[in-house]
């Protein structure tokens, strides 16, 4: 790294060092270096093909279908995908207590897959690792759905209540999670240093929590490759390889007697 960006990089292991709410607002930048590729991004995932209405997911057969076609396709990719370098820092700084909380926009579970407990992690866009059923809410493992998708990708409707049964990640056109919601909006205003990490900050409501908690007098740092539209707003901003800021940081946070490259397995992963 840069001289500059160490600098920043030893601000804001300052300003964690002295947090007493420290929350970690996590976006897509943090796994695309595991290997999951971006859905909004130019190159993405969503310039390839057009992302499926709720509506549509609720109402047709045949795009119920076509999801699930794209999930068993996707699926090698995310099975493959192990915690990287942020993941590891944020698991490390919730167990030593440094983090109150992780709000992800990520639906990777890579965040759980690292360590951190369920309770200190908010999805705000949900989870693709299971799938549970839009009328009851019960639960269905992946495993359980691979067993039962039809050659025409076609799934079961809920054992429990015949509802119709979709991956638990929020689709375009279906309502925010508003429970995940509520949570992060209080994580916000009771924060008093927030960490954006890897995210464009360009998708509403998840991008106005940074501001919301700016707002009630946290500090603001955002941590992303490419300059966002908040940049303005933070006190401090590092653009850079998130990678590399992640290692550097738990360097400057390791505890007395740990090699500053962090936890044993700061070489495994992506």
């Amino acid at each position: 790294m840069a001289g500059g960006e160490q600098g920043q990089v030893e601000q804001l292991a300052d300003w964690l060092r002295w947090a007493k709410r420290a929350v970690a607002f996590t976006g897509a930048g943090i796994s695309t270096e595991c290997g999951i590729p971006d859905f909004r991004s130019p190159g993405g995932i969503w310039t390839r093909m057009q992302p499926i209405d709720f509506r549509d997911y609720v109402t047709r057969a045949d795009m119920r279908r076509e999801a699930w076609r794209r999930k068993r396709e996707m699926q090698p990719l995310f099975a493959a995908a192990r915690p990287g370098a942020v993941h590891r820092l944020l698991a490390d700084l919730i167990a030593r207590g440094r983090l109150k909380a992780i709000v992800t926009q990520n639906i990777d579970n890579l965040h759980q897959t690292s360590g951190v407990p369920e309770e200190r992690i908010i999805e705000l866009h949900g989870n693709g690792s299971y799938a549970h059923c839009l009328s009851c809410g019960v639960r269905y493992e992946q495993a359980w759905i691979d067993a039962r998708m039809a050659p025409d990708f076609s799934v079961p409707d809920c054992e429990a209540c015949g509802g119709l049964i979709k991956t638990a990640t929020i689709s375009f056109g279906q309502p925010m999670p508003a429970e995940a919601m509520r949570r992060a909006t209080l994580e916000a205003e009771t924060s008093d240093l927030f960490v954006v990490l890897g995210s464009s900050l360009v998708v509403y409501p998840a991008a106005g929590l940074p501001i919301t908690a700016k707002r009630h007098g946290a500090r603001l740092v955002i941590v992303n490759r490419e300059p966002t539209e908040l940049d303005d707003l933070a006190d401090l901003v590092i653009n850079a390889e998130l990678g590399a800021v992640a290692q550097s940081l738990a360097g400057h946070l390791a505890p007395p007697g740990v090699a500053s490259g962090g936890r044993q397995d700061a070489a495994d992963g992506c």
